[in-house]
């Protein structure tokens, strides 16, 4: 049997929070998704390697002003963050809190690929959590920022155990601390309990570190161990955060992350062996690049992927997410057969405040995106087009004037969120075509603007994006396709096409 080798990063691409398990020979993944609708996405994996999208857990999880971005600020850098996914007894389980909301969410189906889930709220934030199903039968979360706390959840895990613990559990370091622990994922194995946790000292290598917390006693007392210390030799951004999964062989790994910049957060692969009922990671603390293993090797499936909105039914591909809640009624694929129709909706001041604004993510080390739209259908005011989406945003698209005029845009973010032109260009034809090429190579983090009259010929716009990864959205550079009124609903725009390469 041919195995796969695996070489971190395993994906390229911000995908971060990562939560891993196993059931039977398949892993399943979650991670955060913050203001990406639909949100909390599955992925499914035979080798910890290969990942594919085979679900979300919502489409959308709340239906108020804010997360339909007509409050003026919407819910970039909240929403869902550092969800826990968990299997017992036939039934899946996702958890995770909103910062929004100030709300802990638990959501349950018993068919993690095709199923629907359905959802308890409790009060409160429980920043970071994550799910304990003790084998007493018996459930928690356990969540926090330094001081980390323990409640008991009921059986069904739909509320809090009346009665049952809900107390501190243990207090992180503070000294030399830029970051306390935080992250949680918990286990119990080898008749322990293990505790994972990211932290940043200020001291030392001064980057992010994984540490574990082990105790005979589900309430304590814990002993602590750092178990990696390593930034894969990149710019001295540790890899940390996530958990330990085991495979059918009995071999076991770390899922964790490492910042890259303005790709986003992304995900890591380690070797993990067991000394003295410690879990050690990578080569003695070290993290390999590049490793062996006894799992099965398998086909890539892409991330992010080209589309020709070639679709029967009004659903996408589980590779695009929408920037916030979309509004259902002004977007289709089949309205036009071959095209993502956008019409415009109430007005807004920029692509940060503009409903349905369709994305995928970017990967390194270079990735390009085109797309071309006819922009016939567009009213004056309307803007249409493609984004580099963070809040330092670069977009190239069609901006539509009086009397059937329009000019080609190339825009950067003039400080307030509003779109401010670098270059300016009149355009009469009846269709345009944008692109954008990014790269992300060793934290290059730029990207470049062109159209086309022909999607031969490429002339380039504006100037070179500097992008840079800011904790406001705190989301990696995303490719956006959109539309939007400055003045009145009722324009539209087709999308005739969406294609994506990278460099491999």
């Amino acid at each position: 049997m041919n195995t796969a080798t695996i070489t971190n990063p395993i994906m390229w691409a911000d995908v971060p929070d990562v939560d891993v398990i196993r059931v039977g020979p398949f892993f399943y993944m979650v991670s955060t998704s913050m203001h990406s609708m639909p949100g909390c996405p599955i992925m499914k994996s035979v080798n910890l390697k290969d990942w594919e999208i085979v679900n979300y857990v919502y489409d959308t999880f709340e239906d108020n002003d804010a997360h339909r971005l007509l409050d003026g600020k919407g819910i970039y850098g909240k929403g869902s963050w550092a969800a826990s996914l968990k299997y017992k007894d036939g039934l899946f389980y996702v958890c995770f809190s909103s910062n929004d909301m100030d709300q802990f969410y638990i959501y349950r189906t018993d068919d993690i690929e095709q199923g629907i889930w359905e959802r308890s709220v409790i009060p409160g934030l429980h920043h970071d959590p994550a799910l304990l199903l003790d084998d007493d039968g018996r459930n928690y979360v356990i969540y926090g920022n330094g001081d980390i706390r323990i409640k008991e959840l009921t059986g069904d895990l739909t509320a809090v155990e009346p009665g049952g613990a809900d107390q501190l559990l243990l207090e992180g370091e503070r000294t030399d601390m830029g970051l306390r622990i935080e992250g949680c994922h918990a286990y119990k194995l080898n008749g322990y309990y293990y505790l994972f946790f990211i932290e940043w000292p200020t001291t030392g290598n001064k980057r992010r570190r994984q540490v574990c917390y082990r105790s005979r006693e589900l309430l304590g007392s814990y002993e602590l161990k750092i178990i990696l210390d390593d930034d894969l030799g990149y710019h001295n951004n540790g890899v940390a955060q996530g958990g330990i999964v085991d495979t059918p062989d009995n071999d076991w790994y770390a899922v964790l992350f490492q910042d890259h910049d303005a790709v986003g957060r992304i995900p890591c692969v380690l070797p993990v062996r067991w000394v003295e009922d410690w879990p050690v990671i990578g080569d003695d603390g070290t993290a390999p690049q590049r490793f062996e293993t006894r799992l099965p090797a398998a086909e890539a499936k892409p991330i992010v992927i080209s589309d020709e909105f070639d679709y029967e039914t009004n659903k996408l591909a589980l590779n695009w997410q929408w920037n916030h809640n979309p509004d259902n009624t002004l977007w289709s694929v089949t309205e036009r057969p071959g095209y993502l129709r956008l019409r415009t909706g109430k007005p807004a001041d920029s692509i940060l405040t503009a409903r349905n604004t369709l994305t995928q993510r970017t990967e390194g080390p270079t990735c390009r995106a085109e797309t071309v739209v006819e922009i016939s259908g567009m009213q004056p005011g309307d803007r249409a087009g493609m984004a580099a989406l963070q809040n330092q945003f670069g977009t190239v698209g069609i901006a539509a004037g009086e009397h059937g005029q329009f000019t080609v845009d190339m825009c950067v973010n003039g400080g307030d969120g509003r779109e401010e032109p670098v270059e300016s260009v009149s355009f009469t034809g009846e269709r345009i075509y944008l692109r954008i090429d990014f790269n992300f190579e060793d934290s290059l983090d730029e990207a470049a603007f062109f159209y086309s009259e022909d999607g031969t010929a490429w002339t380039p716009i504006g100037r070179t994006l500097h992008m840079k990864y800011t904790l406001d959205h705190f989301m990696g550079y995303r490719i956006g396709l959109f539309h939007y009124a400055t003045r009145q609903a009722g324009g539209y725009a087709d999308f005739g096409y969406f294609h994506y390469s990278r460099q491999q």
